[in-house]
């Protein structure tokens, strides 16, 4: 344990101790609750450090939010601002993954807490990050916390991809598939779907063109069937107007000649981490899995095994 009794001076006291809770994920907030409690409980350890119960402000609006970056991160975004205004004594967080697992967010706030003159406590104790020793263990805490992440992240993606190959992992299917019992992927059960997929390709060989159908559905008065991820209608039948993007997104899917296929397109994720803004396609050689003849195919006249 770093000794902790001459670092808290009276201008530290003077000022608020800000506890940060956080965890990763809903999953965690729900079922790890002893890792919430732990965290919470550091609220006592403020208090025998010399700060008052209303000195102390608890940051738990992260709660199910991964600590990558500060994209979605409210709590912590508030408490860097804190903390640059002069305003924190001391800030409390049971380890550092649970403050930062990103270096460049873990170092700008030891960079505000240095020249503000800010405390960091955690579970092992308390450092003064203006101090070369606190600094250089802090810093080293924070590369380990980063590294530790990218090795979960590694394993689970490594995970997935080995499923992947195998063609045992189950993604979201396009317009005119289902997910049987067993997993399995089969054609729509609706015969009204199958026929207005039928007929897409059906129009394409003839016309050899995406505007082309569309003014066709539109001359006609059809729709075209969609089955919402998100809102009110979420996983029910809908009919839409036909859309030349979906058309197209429709003729270039593997999966209706009844190939199963993963790793088609590649993220860019944004500088500051979060989510990637945009993907594009990358050459079939550098797919991570193809299989073909895996499942029933939609084109007229193919005939695939279904795996």
């Amino acid at each position: 344990m770093i000794e902790t009794g001459s670092k808290v001076t009276a201008v530290h006291l003077e000022r608020t101790a800000y506890l940060y809770v956080r965890q990763s994920t809903l999953r965690q907030v729900f079922e790890h609750t002893e890792s919430t409690k732990r965290q919470y409980a550091l609220k006592q350890r403020a208090v025998q450090l010399g700060w008052r119960a209303e000195q102390i402000t608890v940051i738990d609006s992260d709660l199910g939010e991964s600590g990558a970056s500060m994209v979605d991160r409210d709590g912590f975004r508030k408490l860097v601002a804190e903390v640059s205004m002069g305003r924190a004594g001391i800030v409390l967080g049971l380890e550092v993954s649970r403050l930062a697992r990103n270096s460049a967010d873990w170092h700008r706030l030891l960079e505000l807490c240095a020249f503000n003159d800010t405390l960091i406590l955690d579970e092992d104790g308390i450092y003064n990050p203006g101090a070369f020793n606190d600094r250089l263990l802090l810093g080293l805490k924070g590369t380990m916390s980063e590294a530790e992440l990218h090795v979960m992240r590694m394993r689970m993606i490594g995970g997935v991809l080995t499923k992947a190959r195998r063609g045992e992992l189950c993604p979201l299917l396009p317009i005119g598939f289902v997910y049987d019992e067993e997993n399995h992927v089969v054609l729509d059960p609706d015969q009204q779907v199958q026929q207005c997929m039928h007929l897409i390709f059906s129009l394409f060989r003839r016309t050899g063109s995406a505007y082309a159908l569309v003014r066709h559905f539109r001359n006609e008065g059809l729709l075209f069937p969609q089955r919402p991820l998100y809102g009110p209608n979420r996983n029910e039948l809908v009919w839409v107007p036909l859309q030349r993007s979906t058309v197209m997104r429709v003729l270039n899917n593997p999966r209706y000649a009844g190939a199963y296929f993963f790793g088609r397109t590649r993220g860019r994720r944004r500088p500051e981490g979060g989510r990637p803004t945009s993907s594009r396609m990358v050459p079939r050689e550098q797919w991570h899995a193809l299989i073909r003849e895996a499942h029933p195919g939609t084109l007229p006249g193919k005939r695939s095994k279904r795996t």
